[in-house]
This record gives C-alpha cells, structure tokens and sequence, in this order.
C-alpha cells in the first residue's frame, strides 16, 4: 500500500478520500472519488489505448431509462415534423437529423460511461476549450450567415461553437461552487466575483456574434445553481432589484428607438441600424424590433417585423383540438412560416396535431426535466447535483422561451427546441449534456 501510495499525488479537496484500483498496467487507475482527485502514472498515456480508461462500463446499477426513452420519443416527433415543414421545398434536413440523431446517441453513451468526477478535475482545460472555440469565429475559420458571425465553417461541416460554450459554461460553474466556501460574506462575494468573470465572458463572446438568443440561457443556469449552494438571499433580492432596473432600461430605449424613428421619418422595416449608435442599451436594432413587436404590435409593420409572430399565431389557433392531419399544415406548405424546420418547429406540430399533440409533446419534456430533477437528488455529492440540475433548467430555459415565443409570451428569439428542431450542433450539445445527467445517475454510489 505504501508503494501504491507513493504513486499517486493526491489533491485535498477537503472531503473524505476513497480506495483506488490499479489498472492493467499496475498503475493506479482513473478515480475521481467525492473528496479527492488523483493523478499520476495511471492518468499518463504510455500506450496509446491508455486514455480508453476514463470509459467505464462496468457499474452495478442500471441505466435510468426514463430520459433515454423521452429524448428518444422526442427526437422520433422532431424528425417526423421537420419533414413535414420542409415538405414543400422537397428538402432533406430529415434525414440529416436523422444521422445528427445517431451521432448523438454516440456522444450521449460516450459521456454517460465517465465518471462525472472527471469533468471536475478537468474544469478549467473543458473552459478554456469551448472559450477558444468562440475565439476562433473572428479566425478565417468563422463565417458570417444572416448578418451574425455564430457559425466555424470546417468545410463540409459547420459547427456553432455557443452550444460548446453552454457546456463550459456549466463545468465550471458546477466546479467554482463545488471547490468553494459561502459560508461567510467575505467568501460569498470573492466565489461571485470569480463566477461572474468565468460566466460573464462567454455570454459577452456570444452577445458579439450576435446570438442574443443563446446568451440568455446561461444566467438563469447560473442562478439556479447559485440557489442550489445555498446563497444568501439578500444576493437574490439584490439580482431581482438588477433585473427590474434592466427591464427599465429596456422600456426607455424602447421609448427612445420609437422616437428616434418617428423623428426621421424611418420605419422599423427600413431602419438599417441608424438608432444603434443613440442606444441606452448594446442593442442592435433588429432586436429592438422584435422587442416593439412583443409589447407594441400595433405601431410595428404587420407585414414587416410582426409577419414571424403573426403567422405563428395563425399556425398555432388554426390547429383545433386534433390538428389538420401530420404534412396537412398550409403555413409552413405556403411559405408563409419562416424557419418553420428550426425556430417554429413547434408552430407546425400545433397546427398538425392540435392542442392535444402539444400538450403531449410538453408532456414528454416534463418527464425529462423532472426526471432531472430527480436523478440531481439522488447524487452523491455537490458537483453531481449542480451538474444534473444545471442541465435541466437549461432544457427548460429552451423549452420554455421557444414554445412561449410561438404562442406570443416572449419576444422572438433564435432559441430552438431540444431534440425537435433541426440543427447538428444543437443536437449534439442536447446529447452532451443529458449524457452528464446520466452519468451523475450512473456513479451516484461509490462500490
């Protein structure tokens, strides 16, 4: 035992050490136990399948089940329907997700087999990766698409380094909270000020793009695991008291946009950004229109900036209580729906299959997401509920503002709906992260 221990330069984390095995080499093997992180000759790759080690596939409980077959049932949905939208363009993006689909399932069992703990001890290198990747859209790499630089073009392939950056930005959350103390102010406020640099800097990477959509799912993650810690409550009464002085600002340079329009005789459809630059808020001015569509539809072109929410209303009302039939749906058929494959994906599903197929379909994510919910209790330490819950309220961020956007709740904006709008990168990014909640199900007992 002395010679093992010898071997092994262990990390305190201040919780309680376990045993550790020795791999096929006579080395101590990957172990990344509640209370302490090991490293040394196990972790080295002196053959080349040595990394194959972090894949551990022999546990005595079973797989949960519960979310495997609800992402399964939704995925099945999204690809029926996504032919349905694209029906009319003759276009094959089904088939794509189809094969993002089997990608997926790949990734989401290659994830599942790690012992969370791993994503622990690698926080800051995970980090440091999914902050370069959006780096690099300001590279030859990064194209521009719709007037917004969100896409690293590889080729045949392209990739949306803010679905990578959701994932960091989870990690090292779930690791500053796990690694720190905030039990008194003093330490409070110091693991705040390092969560706000760590989260703060991919969500001002993403706002550049543009890609206003995908930065405002990661502070509510944020927030939840931040209540999760047993933060203060003087700090969320202080966040409330933040956001209601953002909605002012909000409503002020509304306020001011409309005017500045009226002043020059422009209209939202044919302001090109000429009120940016006399803004209260980073805004571009699209997104102030989709803002004024939301909460002033009547001083918006109907036919211009309003068309998106209007014709999803249509699609949604026109559904009924059964639907007119799956690929029976005239909207998105006459082109009269934008993006109906992506952003309103749901639109066409309601118009289909009514408000009973809606309320099925919310009924499938209610499973997942409570099923979240109960696999973050059943963890064994801190890390693996963060990780575990973190996941969920991001699925219920998408979920929620995606459906809420088609329906008229919240303002447009580009957030799709997990596992049933088409996109790779999306795909991919759902598969990771619930592939950590089932990894945290998984090794929730040591053996």
């Amino acid at each position: 035992m002395s010679q093992s221990k010898s071997r092994v330069e262990k990390i305190n984390l201040g919780i309680r050490p376990r045993a550790f095995a020795l791999n096929c080499n006579g080395y101590p093997a990957l172990d990344f136990g509640p209370c302490t992180l090991e490293s040394g000759p196990g972790v080295k790759l002196s053959h080349p399948l040595d990394f194959l080690q972090v894949f551990q596939t022999t546990t005595r409980e079973r797989y949960d089940w519960i979310s495997p077959l609800g992402i399964l049932a939704l995925s099945t949905v999204g690809v029926f329907f996504i032919y349905s939208a694209q029906l009319a363009n003759n276009g094959s993006q089904w088939i794509q997700q189809i094969v993002w689909l089997a990608a997926g399932a790949v990734v989401y069992c290659a994830i599942a087999l790690i012992d969370y703990k791993f994503w622990l001890k690698f926080a800051h290198w995970v980090y440091g990766a999914c902050l370069m990747s959006l780096f690099l859209l300001w590279t030859p790499f990064g194209v521009v698409r719709l007037g917004a630089r969100r896409w690293i073009d590889f080729g045949p392939i392209s990739f949306q380094p803010s679905e990578a950056a959701k994932f960091g930005a989870l990690i090292i959350t779930a690791a500053i909270l796990t690694r720190s103390k905030l039990s008194t102010v003093r330490d409070s406020l110091q693991t705040l000020g390092i969560l706000a640099l760590a989260a703060g800097l991919p969500i001002l990477l993403i706002l550049l793009q543009p890609d206003l959509g995908s930065a405002l799912v990661i502070p509510p993650m944020v927030f939840a695991l931040l209540y999760a810690s047993n933060l203060s409550q003087r700090f969320f009464a202080a966040a409330l008291g933040a956001f209601a002085i953002l909605i002012g600002l909000v409503a002020v340079d509304s306020y001011r946009y409309l005017g500045f329009l009226e002043k020059n005789n422009l209209t939202p459809s044919s302001d090109k950004g000429a009120y940016e630059r006399h803004g209260v808020l980073p805004l571009h001015d699209y997104q102030r229109n989709r803002i004024l569509a939301f909460v002033a539809p009547d001083r918006i072109d109907p036919m211009g900036i309003s068309w998106n929410l209007n014709q999803s209303l249509i699609s949604v009302g026109s559904g009924g209580l059964n639907g007119k039939g799956w690929t029976q749906g005239t909207q998105a058929k006459l082109r009269y729906l934008p993006e109906a494959h992506t952003d309103f994906i749901f639109s066409v599903l309601a118009e289909e299959k009514g408000f009973l197929g809606s309320i099925s379909v919310l009924g499938l994510f209610g499973v997942v997401l409570w099923n979240g919910i109960r696999i973050a209790g059943l963890a064994r330490d801190r890390f693996g509920t963060l990780l575990a819950l973190g996941v969920t309220v991001l699925f219920a961020v998408h979920v929620f503002v995606n459906i809420a956007m088609t329906i008229g709740l919240v303002p447009i904006t580009g957030i799709p709906l997990p596992f049933i709008s088409y996109g790779g990168s999306f795909v991919l990014s759902c598969c990771v992260l619930q592939g950590l909640v089932q990894s945290v199900y998984r090794f929730r007992k040591e053996f």
